[in-house]
């Protein structure tokens, strides 16, 4: 009797498709939903809350965006490859400021991208294409210890080997200054260093400006390039000039540099993918070469970046009276951000929680990294039903006042717990 070969449905070109892990941020996500208890509280989101703990709009993107909607000259057309000029010249001044010698000397330009993660991913690939013919030796990326997960995986996909430079001093809660510019010196020549500005991710800590000039320093010393993540300029201390010191300070020493910028949690625009890769080059001959690279990548992977986010973004920038807002809107956010680490800063003190707490309220940001033990992470989300986020932060916007005093507690016992334990296995 003639074999016939096996139904074509029982068959894929898949079967050796291994499954993959569920990030933790989904994994942590799934388990609280799947939680029952009444009692349970998600401090883990990364979208700028409400105190009704819902995602908010900021009162002038709001405006903005009804007035694009109504405006009948609009339409839905393509947008170039490297995004909306208006938006590409705005974003350049925002960072670095309108007067900035690179932007004189016409050798600073920035592209718009999907998002602060496709900006990240996009430099990646055209340092791994052509920054080596610059710097023959195999190039290593530094990032920060501890790191962004999505800021490792751009540079490892590509093919760089990563290696890290110490950032947080877990014992003392602080940045692990002395430790960084050791390893940056150590580092070879020419090597990349993933620098944050805005919040430092996860722990929330930047370096003072003294403290930038010293890192700079050594950078200049050792030829490294910088390639900065400014996840969010305006939310850190309020100001969008005073967050974006350390770029142009590192523009004014006269170094080539990657920035990538979000877009999503200064302007609430988080799921427009609104994002610009900033190039400041030696000259405008290498920035024209830059650019025809980063164009040709673009056109291989998103071949049009998306236009709505873009447009609001735009016009806030370029109109004084929609700026002077926006930047208004910004200060009260950061101002209730800061109010409300204060007040959990003062709850624990009042608890008589162990151990210092004065770190949460230096940190900036829509996030504090309070330097929970695994222990006590372990012991929030299991005993108390308190989840965080992926990397042990905590979205402070997400506290409020009717839950504040409850997270203080939940915090002192998870603390306290740990203590007794830890002395019980001495």
């Amino acid at each position: 009797m003639e074999t016939r070969p096996p139904a074509m449905a029982e068959l894929s070109v898949f079967d050796d498709t291994p499954l993959q892990a569920a990030a933790r941020y989904r994994v942590l996500a799934t388990t609280f939903i799947k939680d029952p208890s009444p009692r349970k509280l998600f401090l883990g989101n990364r979208e700028y809350c409400k105190d009704d703990k819902k995602p908010a709009m900021l009162p002038v993107v709001k405006k903005v965006l009804l007035r694009i909607v109504n405006d009948a000259t609009l339409n839905h057309e393509y947008l170039p490859t490297l995004g909306l000029t208006e938006f590409n010249k705005a974003a350049t001044a925002l960072l670095l400021g309108k007067g900035s010698i690179a932007i004189v000397e016409k050798r600073a330009e920035s592209i718009q991208v999907p998002g602060g993660n496709s900006a990240l991913f996009i430099g990646a690939h055209f340092l791994r294409q052509w920054y080596s013919i610059t710097c023959p030796q195999q190039t290593r990326v530094y990032i920060s210890i501890p790191f962004w997960a999505n800021h490792a995986s751009a540079f490892f996909e590509v093919g760089f080997e990563i290696y890290g430079y110490r950032y947080w001093n877990s014992e003392k809660l602080c940045l692990a200054l002395p430790w960084l510019l050791e390893d940056l010196e150590k580092a070879p020549d020419f090597s990349i260093v993933l620098l944050h500005i805005v919040a430092h991710q996860p722990t929330a800590t930047d370096p003072t400006p003294s403290e930038w000039m010293q890192i700079a320093e050594v950078m200049k010393r050792k030829r490294l390039f910088p390639f900065f993540y400014s996840a969010a300029q305006g939310l850190a201390t309020g100001d969008v000039r005073r967050d974006a010191w350390p770029v142009r300070h590192f523009v004014n020493e006269r170094f080539e540099l990657f920035c990538a910028q979000s877009f999503s949690t200064n302007f609430t625009l988080y799921n427009e993918g609104v994002g610009s890769l900033t190039i400041v080059s030696r000259n405008n001959q290498t920035l024209v070469c830059i650019r025809s690279q980063m164009e040709a990548l673009a056109r291989n992977t998103w071949s049009n970046p998306p236009w709505f986010g873009a447009r609001i973004v735009a016009t806030i920038l370029n109109n004084p009276a929609f700026f002077a807002e926006w930047q208004e809107n910004l200060k009260k956010i950061v101002e209730r951000l800061m109010l409300t680490k204060e007040k959990l800063k003062e709850e624990l003190r009042t608890l008589g929680t162990p151990g210092p707490w004065e770190h949460i309220t230096k940190q900036v940001g829509l996030y504090i990294f309070p330097g929970f033990t695994g222990s006590q992470l372990d012991y929030l989300m299991k005993k108390l039903h308190i989840y965080l986020s992926a990397n042990a932060q905590i979205n402070i916007s997400k506290v409020t006042s009717p839950n504040l005093a409850y997270v203080a507690r939940c915090i002192d016992e998870a603390v306290v717990s740990s203590a007794k334990e830890s002395t019980h296995n001495k």
